[in-house]
């Protein structure tokens, strides 16, 4: 849930666009095209559409690699900077050139759980190691657990299914090497979605203006530690924000 850095962002004087990914939300659930050149190419419609100009593009797991296909894909005219959090870039999945990776049998086993029960998935996801709820000491929040799972179920079955692949099969590393706008690249150390080691620092060290703050101790994503830092060096999934 982006609430909160919206309204931040809001509070600062900046305009903030949160779009629906195909699929996902309100936008429509179409069957096909839920790939990155899809998402990119859709981000691009709506940026074109409503005209916006040094923009400031904010994407987190999934959506950071949909911010980065986007800026290698249509180039940096109406770019400013970018920030990926917590973002599967540059690649997740384990193959010769990636031995750090997750095996591939990880997102064959998560395809499998969504198909079989789609509703306890995303029960199960933030109860357990999205938040770090499973760790000692962790106070896991009804509300957020069951806004999570709103969240999914709003979503096409399809879309999510072939998310999986999107998010988990894309090589990212050639679209890095192309962005020259500066980039913030967040990430948990104790990320169990996107392991931090194989994503953000390899993430900073390919991009030519990369900045790499890890946040000791977090997972997927901590709220707390995010809209400061977002402001100062950007701000999903995926958002735009730019000066009103």
């Amino acid at each position: 849930d982006w609430d909160a850095q919206m309204l931040f962002f809001l509070n600062h004087g900046f305009r903030v666009i949160a779009h629906d990914r195909r699929g996902h939300g309100r936008s429509a659930q179409v069957a096909d095209g839920h790939d990155m050149d899809h998402y990119a190419d859709d981000l691009a419609a709506v940026t074109a559409h409503l005209d916006l100009r040094n923009a400031v593009h904010v994407g987190h797991s999934t959506g950071g690699g949909e911010v980065v296909h986007y800026i290698a894909r249509h180039g940096e005219s109406r770019v400013a900077k970018a920030a990926i959090l917590s973002a599967v870039p540059p690649l997740m999945v384990q193959t010769a050139a990636n031995p750090g990776g997750l095996p591939k049998s990880v997102f064959d086993g998560l395809q499998a759980q969504l198909a079989a029960n789609r509703s306890q998935f995303y029960r199960d996801l933030p109860a357990g190691p999205f938040y770090g709820y499973n760790r000692p000491g962790a106070k896991p929040s009804e509300a957020v657990i069951q806004n999570w799972w709103r969240q999914g179920m709003m979503g096409g079955a399809k879309a999510h299914y072939d998310g999986i692949v999107a998010f988990s099969q894309t090589d990212f590393t050639e679209d890095l090497k192309k962005i020259n706008v500066p980039v913030l690249v967040m990430h948990g150390d104790d990320d169990q979605i996107v392991p931090y080691a194989d994503s953000g620092p390899l993430s900073a060290k390919l991009l030519k203006n990369g900045t790499l703050e890890d946040l000791q101790g977090l997972s997927a994503w901590h709220a707390d530690d995010g809209s400061g830092d977002h402001q100062r060096g950007s701000a999903g999934v995926h958002h735009g924000v730019r000066p009103a």
